[in-house]
């Protein structure tokens, strides 16, 4: 049971040094601080690059035995307040 989650993003060593977008992985840690969850967000280096703040991933979240629990998508939308029918969903 959890009352509270921590999560932690882990830093691409790539990612730190070239200044680029890769695909993040969290650690999911209960308030002991013990990994419960893991996730993993999957996209293509087109949309992490270039469409950043609004790019579609698909976050696939697994427990500790790597059984996937929770799957989280995001398509690409529109942020424009010229398009309010496209405002992003998840």
């Amino acid at each position: 049971q959890l009352d509270r989650i921590i999560i932690h993003q882990q830093v691409d060593l790539l990612e730190a040094i070239l200044g680029t977008e890769t695909s993040s992985k969290y650690e999911i840690k209960n308030h002991l601080g013990q990994r419960v969850y893991f996730a993993v967000e999957e996209n293509d280096c087109f949309d992490r690059n270039l469409c950043s703040p609004i790019r579609s991933f698909t976050i696939r979240i697994v427990d500790n035995t790597g059984r996937e629990v929770i799957t989280v998508n995001r398509p690409l939308r529109c942020n424009s307040c010229w398009f309010p029918c496209f405002l992003q969903e998840v």
